[in-house]
C-alpha cells in the first residue's frame, strides 16, 4: 500500500517557489525548485517501511548542488528500487520535458536500482492531449515487476556506480543508441536549465559573502 501526502502549505505547480517557502526545510535542503522541496518533504513525512511513487522531471536526477544532497540522503534513507523512464510529452500540454517515476521505501538503503524506459507505442512520436498515454501501456511494466529480468526496456545498476558519479541517477538506457537521444531539444534544454540553476546558486553563495 501506498501512502498519500497532501502539502500544507502552498507550493506551486509552476517549478519555482516564491521566496520564504524553503525556510521551511533544514537549511541543507532550501532551494526554490518545488521538485525537489516535494521530495524533501516526502522523505521526511514518510513513516519507517512506508512507500512511496513520485514524478520526477530530468533535470531533479542529474542536477547538482542541493539536487546531489538530496539524491544523497534519498538513497541512504530509502530504496530506491525502481525508476521508471517515461517518454516525451506524457504532461503534455503542461510541459513537454521528460519524467521519471521514482519508487522507494523508506528504512533501508538502497543497493541497486533497476530502471525500466516506457516505450512509446508504435506510430507515435509523441503523446498529446489528444492522443494521451493510457493505463494499459503499462502492462509489459506490471508483467515485469515481480520477474526482473535485464531485457531492451529495463537494466539494473548498482549503487556504487550511482555514488561514483556523484549522486547521477541519469542512467540511460544501454541498449539504446546514445545518439539517439543525445542532441534531443528537451534533454538539451533540461541540462542547460540545470546549469543555469547551479550558477544562480553559486551567485547566492557569493552575493551573501559580498
Amino acid at each position: 500500500m501506498f501512502i498519500f501526502f497532501k502539502i500544507s502549505y502552498p507550493l506551486s505547480l509552476e517549478g519555482i517557489e516564491e521566496d520564504g517557502i524553503e525556510n521551511n526545510f533544514p537549511a541543507t535542503y532550501r532551494t526554490r525548485e518545488t521538485a525537489d522541496l516535494f521530495l524533501v518533504y516526502i522523505m521526511k513525512m514518510l513513516k519507517p517501511q512506508g512507500r512511496a511513487g513520485v514524478v520526477l522531471p530530468d533535470g531533479s536526477l542529474f542536477g547538482e548542488g542541493v539536487k546531489t544532497r538530496i539524491k544523497e540522503e534519498l538513497l541512504q534513507e530509502c530504496n530506491l528500487h525502481t525508476i521508471i523512464r517515461l517518454p516525451n510529452g506524457v504532461f503534455n500540454p503542461y510541459t513537454g520535458i521528460k519524467t521519471n517515476l521514482l519508487f522507494f521505501k523508506k528504512g533501508e538503503p538502497t543497493r541497486e536500482i533497476w530502471y525500466y524506459e516506457h516505450p512509446l507505442p508504435d506510430g507515435i512520436k509523441n503523446y498529446s492531449r489528444s492522443n494521451p498515454i493510457t493505463i494499459e501501456e503499462f502492462l509489459p511494466e506490471k508483467k515485469w515487476w515481480n520477474n526482473r529480468v535485464e531485457n531492451e526496456y529495463a537494466w539494473n545498476v548498482c549503487v556504487d556506480d550511482i555514488k561514483n558519479a556523484n549522486y547521477n541517477l541519469d542512467i540511460k538506457n544501454p541498449n539504446i543508441s546514445i545518439e539517439d537521444d543525445i542532441f534531443a531539444p528537451e534533454i538539451i534544454l533540461e541540462k542547460l536549465s540545470a546549469s543555469l540553476n547551479k550558477t544562480q546558486e553559486l551567485f547566492e553563495k557569493m552575493r551573501k559573502l559580498i
